[in-house]
């Protein structure tokens, strides 16, 4: 398994969950993908634990077309990341693409605002359960949920399993190729 070549841009915003941000990013590492950190401005984000992250840059810097998919973690940043319209048009080119989307928990949000959960099948954390169904989506109550390139889970003690079909899906969609030829 590995993802050598490949490009994922990570979100986040103040107040995310540390596990939801931390395991994504060292499992794609190890895969081989380079995890890019994107931010809507500051330099340095803590996690719901306190626990802190350094960005790449901003989430305004960068393009769909550069990366082979994004990965969304919850806590609180969605509620923050969803108001961003930079972040709900990547979340939209990137899935209209047919990247790799992934969200986990509370970033459901981040989906349903940016348009692309209806008619589609996903799971996040049942306090949001109500927004994604308002949305269109129909919801589920499973670890992990793929609909095509959409990837979702609940919350973190689903990492395994959301990591797992994260990069499935990465290795079917011949990520590092598919992106290096467009370009």
């Amino acid at each position: 398994m590995t993802l050598k070549g490949a490009r994922i841009l990570l979100f986040v915003e103040e107040e995310y969950e540390d596990m939801e941000l931390w395991y994504p990013k060292l499992r794609l590492t190890e895969a081989g993908a380079e995890v890019v950190v994107a931010g809507l401005g500051k330099e340095t984000y803590h996690g719901k634990k306190g626990y802190p992250v350094k960005v790449d840059g901003s989430v305004k810097d960068y393009r769909p077309d550069d990366f082979d998919g994004v990965v969304i973690p919850g806590g609180h940043a969605p509620d923050k990341l969803r108001a961003s319209r930079e972040v709900l048009e990547f979340v939209r080119k990137t899935d209209e693409a047919g990247k790799l989307v992934a969200a986990i928990c509370h970033a459901g949000w981040v989906l349903a605002s940016a348009g692309i959960v209806k008619r589609r099948t996903v799971t996040c954390y049942h306090t949001i359960r109500d927004d994604v169904v308002n949305a269109g989506a129909e919801y589920v109550d499973q670890t992990v949920v793929v609909d095509r390139n959409l990837v979702t889970s609940r919350f973190p003690a689903d990492l395994p399993n959301f990591c797992r079909e994260m990069i499935r899906v990465l290795e079917e969609q011949g990520a590092q190729g598919k992106r290096r030829a467009a370009s």
